[in-house]
């Protein structure tokens, strides 16, 4: 459909922000971090991290006695901290050779020597000893053993990621993202480990809310252009072409596609006009757009399966409201179903298999998902719709020669269809930025101004090619594209929000963005992308709270659980921004809550 590229890595930084914090928020960049984004704390970095732990520090065994050339001298009495440290050093020993049970007995004996006001040499026994215990995936004791070091010593990073690691393992995600945020934060964000084992905590975060959430999830109702826009991505598939305006076909009892009887004829000569059924009325409110209406109609004709001819229809046409309803399991249920009837028609089986294939690619995102489309090609070779939507995951891949390959396929079959134009051109564009190669840019500038002059009312030429001028920096061009997009489709409220993006990334005027995101949700108030790209503003300008609330609408929005687990980490990733601000003793700015 129109672009599915979001933010990318071009929200650059809103304000100058708060006196302690800058930050920096990637959506969808393959960093450390990319999926929602922390923050960069700016002040130096606390020294009193802990010191001789595992990794660190002398851990040579202290000697008894001193030997000089010309006698031995009677040293004072060693000092309960300094039978420690040997005790503690004896255990590093047995540590790196992997004796993880006599480490712990010799940093218990060091713990239990050592004076408990002399708090960092404590505080490096425990968290030693929870090394020791996370060798032995005793990760009760970890956390247990990295809580006291932590009591003792509140800036102990290395401690905050050893107990975040181990929140992580035991499933408890929340406790273990406010730990290794603390743990970037102490650091200045320097460390390339604490990063990515903060973004691994943020995504798990998200994807565990998700799938609690999903659970209980209400079905969304989509936009009349929400689904007519899904809709016409398609150019061979029944439900998009309200099933042709005619009268389903017929199986028997194998599947195998029958002739329509004569009508029937009554003795006065009157047509006998059967009552329509379920099935025929939940096509016929494709025609109305009484969308609401169709799931539960064809639930009716699926009750009485025995005596139904349209098994297969209602199938995709339930399979398809239920996808774009958000009730992803229920949809899959019926598209793959479908998929597997034989002696069924190729273009219901060979859509079944694009829209479970993108269902599933939305869940899992691996080349395992391009399985379906492979089974749609053999099955229906001669159908765009296969190419086309293949093409498309395979651009979402970055798989970029093999997705202009089968889009081009599907323009030899279909060549009147301009979406397939638009996406190879994009494909051409996002290769010219993977390659450096400013010959594809220009051939991408190219193909997109003859498809536009050639589809002049397609708004998906538009606002890609708007898209693609505004990565390159012309945004005075790309502001007339968006523009005149908006003409041709005013009720396209994604391409309010990726004006207002644009507008943000040319001048940096937050307010213009704010007012296009508003107006987006006047022409459409279920846009799920408005809320998102509101509360990714709002995170950067430190009204948190607004922030979380636009996340939250958000999430009752989205249509995926992937999509949930999406929106999940970003709002997490705000409210851990609170609770760990007020852990540290840091300022939050007036109005966050």
């Amino acid at each position: 459909m129109a672009t599915f590229t979001k933010v990318s890595n071009q929200l650059k930084e809103l304000t100058e922000g708060w006196s302690k914090w800058e930050i920096a928020l990637y959506v969808g960049a393959p960093v450390a971090l990319g999926v929602a984004g922390l923050w960069f704390y700016k002040n130096k970095k606390n020294s009193d991290n802990g010191k001789d732990s595992i990794g660190q520090g002398d851990n040579a065994e202290i000697s008894g006695t001193t030997k000089t050339t010309s006698k031995v001298v009677k040293e004072k009495p060693q000092s309960r901290q300094d039978i420690a440290q040997a005790a503690k050093n004896k255990g590093n020993k047995f540590f790196k050779d992997g004796c993880y049970e006599e480490a712990i007995t010799c940093y218990t004996e060091a713990i239990k020597t050592c004076p408990p006001d002399i708090k960092t040499d404590m505080s490096t026994f425990y968290q030693n000893r929870a090394a020791a215990y996370e060798n032995q995936k005793k990760y009760d004791k970890v956390v247990e053993d990295c809580t006291a070091a932590l009591q003792l010593n509140p800036k102990y990073s290395k401690a905050l990621a050893r107990r975040s690691k181990a929140y992580e393992t035991l499933e408890k995600y929340r406790e273990a993202l406010e730990d290794i945020t603390k743990a970037c934060l102490i650091e200045g964000f320097q460390s390339a480990a604490y990063l990515q084992a903060a973004d691994r905590v943020l995504k798990a975060l998200g994807k565990f809310k998700a799938s609690q959430e999903y659970k209980v999830k209400k079905p969304i109702h989509p936009s009349q252009f929400y689904i007519e826009n899904y809709l016409a991505g398609f150019v061979n598939d029944p439900v998009a072409l309200r099933f042709n305006g005619e009268k389903p076909a017929k199986y028997d009892e194998l599947g195998v596609k029958i002739k329509p009887e004569q009508e029937e004829i009554g003795e006065n000569g009157a047509v006998i006009l059967e009552k329509p059924s379920a099935f025929e009325r939940a096509k016929n409110c494709l025609t109305t757009k009484e969308y609401d209406q169709i799931i539960a109609l064809c639930d009716e004709e699926l009750a009485n399966e025995t005596n139904s001819p349209y098994i297969p229809e209602t199938l995709l046409l339930r399979g398809t409201m239920r996808l774009l309803h958000g009730i992803t399991n229920g949809a899959l249920d019926d598209l793959s179903r479908l998929a597997k009837m034989e002696n069924v028609d190729k273009a219901l089986r060979a859509t079944a298999l694009i829209r479970e294939g993108s269902l599933r690619m939305q869940r899992e995102s691996n080349d395992d998902s391009l399985s379906y489309f492979m089974q749609a090609e053999k099955i229906d070779p001669l159908n765009s719709d296969v190419y086309h939507h293949y093409g498309q995951q395979l651009l979402q891949l970055e798989k970029l020669d093999e997705a202009i390959a089968k889009f081009d396929k599907s323009i030899e079959l279909s060549p009147n269809f301009p979406t397939s134009y638009v996406q190879k051109y994009y494909a051409v564009h996002r290769k010219a930025i993977v390659s450096e190669n400013l010959t594809f840019l220009s051939d991408a500038k190219v193909g997109f101004e003859k498809t536009i002059e050639k589809f002049p009312e397609c708004s998906d030429a538009l606002i890609l090619f708007a898209q693609a001028l505004s990565d390159q920096g012309k945004f005075e061009e790309a502001e007339k594209y968006f523009k005149k997009a908006q003409e041709v489709q005013p009720r396209n409220a994604n391409n309010v929000v990726h004006r207002g993006l644009m507008m943000l990334q040319w001048n940096g005027k937050v307010d213009k963005t704010i007012e296009l995101l508003d107006e987006a949700l006047s022409v459409d108030s279920t846009c799920q992308y408005a809320y998102e790209i509101r509360g990714t503003i709002e995170v950067q300008r430190g009204n948190l709270s607004e922030a979380i609330k636009a996340f939250k609408k958000a999430i009752e929005l989205s249509n995926s659980e992937a999509e949930m687990a999406h929106l999940f980490s970003l709002m997490e990733a705000a409210e851990v921004q609170v609770k760990v601000a007020r852990d540290l003793n840091i300022q939050l700015p007036s109005g966050v809550m």
